[in-house]
């Protein structure tokens, strides 16, 4: 397959063992990543895990502001494939004709579940059993295009976002390498998704508060789909504390949201038990276990959390 020309379109961490996998089975003539970000207190450019990873390779990288109106860089491209991985941009009909065999999608969960930017979180938000990737065609739509082949694997009670991140990631190379000398064929078996689908939104500022109105297995869901990144949190008093892992213990409770603390322990009451806290990180501070942060605090000043 190394007479076969790739373009690969990814950003974040999650794409690059896909473009390494395609960089040794076949010939990558151009990497499209999202632009270059300011980071930093001195603003300084910061390059894309997928930027870096091509320029390693000599690979040829564009990164347009808006691919829907800038892919002139692509016309003139001998393109046999394109396979893009969370690569952050829709693309326009213009650019998805630009390939003799298409243009395949690896999106991390198991498709027509969970549509959008943010499966792995909603995933476990959601108190999923299972994940997966799919491999899929792409059309104009948002993860709506025919799939071609799917990978699931157990979600654990170890997980978080962080460790299925990881383990989705390389699936998703290995899932796409498996099939992909069919893609180069016109046997491809294709299944459409049909109506029945779900969406991940993008997290938003305000998912990162937990509501202790929910059960205790959907705020630990909340917990594990936001730890290492962004983090779920709460607020006590004007004291912003974001958790990274937390204990449920099922209980009756009168009210919720109301903090109780158990010598070395600190719990608040949710709507059918007790989330005990075992590691957060206060504002401003560094990442602790619950015993250092209660030897820190006035106690009777910590009555209930705000939500």
């Amino acid at each position: 397959m190394k007479d076969k020309n790739v373009v690969f379109m990814g950003t974040p961490d999650f794409s690059v063992p896909v473009l390494e996998m395609l960089i040794k089975n076949t010939n990558v003539i151009m990497v499209v990543t999202q632009p270059d970000k300011e980071v930093g207190r001195k603003r300084e450019l910061a390059y894309s895990p997928v930027k870096i990873k091509a320029l390693e390779n000599n690979i040829p990288v564009f990164q347009p502001i808006r691919i829907r109106k800038d892919y002139d860089a692509l016309i003139e491209l001998d393109i046999d494939l394109i396979v893009t991985c969370a690569y952050g941009q829709i693309l326009p009909k213009e650019v998805l004709d630009l390939a003799k065999y298409g243009c395949v999608n690896v999106h991390a969960s198991l498709l027509p579940k969970y549509r959008g930017s943010a499966p792995i979180q909603w995933s476990l938000f959601n108190g999923d059993a299972k994940t997966g990737v799919t491999i899929m065609y792409m059309d104009e739509g948002m993860d709506t295009g025919d799939i071609i082949i799917k990978s699931e694997i157990d979600i654990l009670d170890s997980d978080n976002v962080g460790t299925l991140h990881d383990k989705l990631s390389v699936l998703g190379a290995k899932t796409l390498k498996g099939v992909l000398p069919t893609l180069f064929t016109d046997n491809v078996k294709r299944e459409k998704q049909g109506d029945d689908f779900t969406l991940a939104p993008m997290i938003k500022r305000e998912n990162e508060r937990l509501d202790f109105n929910m059960t205790g297995k959907e705020i630990m869901g909340r917990i594990k789909g936001m730890c290492p990144w962004p983090l779920a949190n709460i607020m006590i008093n004007d004291l912003e504390v974001k958790v990274l892992d937390a204990e449920f213990v099922k209980s009756n409770t009168e009210k919720v949201g109301r903090i109780i603390f158990e010598k070395k322990k600190m719990g608040i009451t949710c709507k059918d038990g007790i989330i005990y806290l075992k590691m957060v990180k206060p504002s401003g501070k560094k990442v602790m276990n619950v015993e250092s942060f209660i030897n820190g605090i006035d106690r009777d000043k910590y009555k209930e959390v705000v939500m």
